[in-house]
């Protein structure tokens, strides 16, 4: 494995990191819950009411602030080695995953483990494991 240094840019993933750090502390602080999008999105499949406004507002603000962005700046083009079929399962398996892992990375991951939730670090390590052997799996063994 080799790192590409031409694409090498930490200060922008750090200062990106902090960003989404202080969004999560905000959002606990101002709003009293946990910013997992799994839990946003799930709250408005089964709306309460006077809980959907802000669950359409984070929804909102997530798919806005890339065409904002790209008002000022090129966006990245991603490079997807995967076909729609490959997409679509491993959608379903994400959702499925999140169901049962009572959460989503951004949850456990980010606002979990800023928490010392001893859950969320076994589901971020369970989630961090199944992906790793996953690729390998796919990349090693089946040739995909």
């Amino acid at each position: 494995m080799t790192i590409d240094w031409t694409a090498f840019t930490p200060w922008t993933a750090a200062a990106g990191g902090a960003i989404i750090g202080i969004a999560t502390a905000m959002f606990v602080l101002f709003n009293g819950r946990i910013a997992g999008i799994s839990g946003v999105l799930g709250g408005l499949l089964k709306p309460l009411r006077g809980d959907i406004s802000w669950r359409v507002a984070f929804v909102v603000g997530l798919i806005g602030a890339p065409l904002l962005y790209a008002l000022v700046a090129e966006l990245p083009q991603p490079q997807i080695d995967a076909g729609y079929g490959a997409l679509a399962a491993a959608g379903l398996l994400v959702g499925v995953g999140t169901r049962y892992g009572s959460g989503c990375t951004s949850g456990h991951g980010v606002c979990g483990l800023s928490r010392f939730s001893t859950r969320s670090l076994v589901a971020t390590s369970t989630f961090m494991a199944a992906g790793l052997v996953t690729v390998f799996v796919l990349r090693h063994v089946v040739g995909a």
